[in-house]
């Protein structure tokens, strides 16, 4: 089992670039499985962790409903955002500015055979995260993600996630709304859940500005802790 996990911190990049990135290291991954398991040995996989910060784009999971999409393509045009329908779990959402991506790209073999436990702790990483800025980060029953407010009326989410996993390796991850600009999810029914609000930690927080780099640093100290990893 190898623990470690090459971490890169990829700054602004394109969606459909870093996708496409994400699926070679996916492959790379899958690629050794399969033949450990043609020639009976036992290489060790690899393990990636990306961070990432995109340019306005909305994304449509697999199994998504196009008219949660609220936008003409003129529309996305004149607001400077891009769509793509993507190969991970959920529906719709949005990337931009301000928000910290992050792409677990795991072999869960080399942690946990469990898809339901990973989606726990990815959770848990941005809960444990949140507490150190004093927001109650919560789990809502039935629907993935970070929630504040959970059991009000102004139960409003805080953090998306969506991943796909084959052969026990993950890539997709989750979206933390830092410094988000909170207009564009006006856009679209986020996640396809009618009534539910969306916020970002500046706007809990009541400041203009959060430190990013502080924050990242926070979220990679509770993902070493709850993967019980070590980052290279």
């Amino acid at each position: 089992m190898n623990k470690k996990i090459i971490f890169q911190d990829l700054e602004k990049k394109d969606y459909k670039t870093t996708w496409e990135y994400q699926e070679t290291l996916f492959q790379q991954i899958v690629d050794v499985k399969i033949q450990n398991r043609k020639e009976e040995s036992q290489k060790p996989t690899p393990n990636y962790f990306l961070f990432v910060e995109h340019p306005h784009v909305y994304t449509l999971g697999k199994s998504g409903d196009f008219s949660n999409l609220l936008l003409s393509e003129k529309q996305l045009e004149e607001k400077g955002a891009t769509f793509y329908k993507i190969n991970r779990g959920g529906d719709i959402t949005y990337h931009g500015p301000g928000q910290i991506v992050g792409y677990p790209i795991l072999d869960l073999e080399n942690f946990f055979p469990d898809i339901h436990k990973y989606l726990r702790l990815l959770e848990e990483v941005i809960i444990l995260t949140l507490a150190e800025y004093n927001i109650i980060g919560e789990r809502s029953q039935g629907e993935t993600g970070v929630w504040l407010g959970v059991g009000t009326p102004f139960i409003r989410k805080i953090c998306a996630m969506g991943v796909r996993a084959s052969r026990w390796v993950t890539m997709h991850g989750f979206a933390l709304n830092v410094n988000a600009d909170l207009g564009y999810f006006d856009n679209i029914i986020p996640c396809g859940i009618k009534g539910k609000a969306v916020t970002s930690l500046n706007v809990e927080l009541g400041i203009d500005k959060v430190d990013e780099k502080e924050l990242k640093e926070k979220i990679l100290k509770h993902f070493i802790n709850q993967f019980e990893c070590t980052l290279i």
